[in-house]
């Protein structure tokens, strides 16, 4: 079984694992290093930031990427960075990472786009410049991946107005409830997670194969795109 979380839950878990366990820096880069470790990389591969620890996650995945040897570029949304992210921001440039303002033509020609842009944090209408990048990552014909959550997606609802579509989702920690309801199933092919060491605060959920849901308390059946084996392997 899987547990299934809030992103109130989320959030609270990670400070106090920040707080009594694990560094910032770090647990950036074991997520980064969860995303890495998902996905069968090749060719050229574009990472679209935004301003928040999402963001910094796609700057340590480019120094992660560019350190093993894949060809990648990062395109920022905003140059107002989190401490941690601008950490992994100077080691990404520091490696020979090209980093450059996001304009809607710049995926054209990567294999893969990794979206950065939104974290589970989010609520309400897509601003402007992030509505434009997610609209031309949904245009491209790259494979997708979104880190953690796809950008626009509300994540206890699984709702947006203007979401980005994924091939892959490789949520962060624990899952959130968001991602497993049907509204998250429009736009997500395949959702797996990627555990990091996060102590979990509060107990609330338990995903279970569909075929072990018996329908007691406390358990619901995993949707058809949540690969559970991953997890568990």
């Amino acid at each position: 079984m899987l547990d299934c979380i809030s992103v109130a839950n989320m959030r609270d878990s990670d400070a106090y694992t920040i707080a009594h366990l694990v560094p910032s820096l770090e647990l950036m880069h074991r997520a980064a290093m969860g995303v890495y470790r998902a996905y069968h990389w090749q060719g050229r591969t574009a990472i679209v930031t935004g301003s928040g620890n999402n963001g910094g996650d796609g700057y340590a995945l480019a120094w992660i990427l560019k350190d093993a040897g894949f060809d990648c570029e990062i395109f920022s949304i905003s140059d107002r960075l989190s401490h941690d992210s601008a950490h992994y921001a100077a080691l990404a440039r520091a490696a020979g990472v090209p980093v450059t303002p996001f304009t809607p033509d710049r995926l054209k020609g990567f294999d893969t786009v990794v979206d950065c842009l939104l974290g589970t944090g989010f609520q309400g209408p897509v601003r402007e410049s992030y509505r434009a990048a997610i609209e031309a990552i949904n245009e491209s014909a790259a494979n997708v991946i979104c880190v953690d959550i796809n950008s626009g997606m509300n994540g206890d609802t699984g709702e947006g107005e203007t979401v980005v579509r994924s091939d892959l989702t490789v949520t962060i920690g624990y899952v959130k409830r968001g991602l497993v309801t049907e509204a998250a199933g429009k736009h997500i092919r395949r959702l797996i997670c990627a555990p990091i060491g996060i102590e979990l605060v509060h107990k609330e959920e338990q995903l279970c194969e569909p075929s072990e849901y018996t329908g007691q308390p406390g358990t619901i059946p995993a949707p058809k795109w949540l690969d559970m084996s991953y997890h568990n392997r």
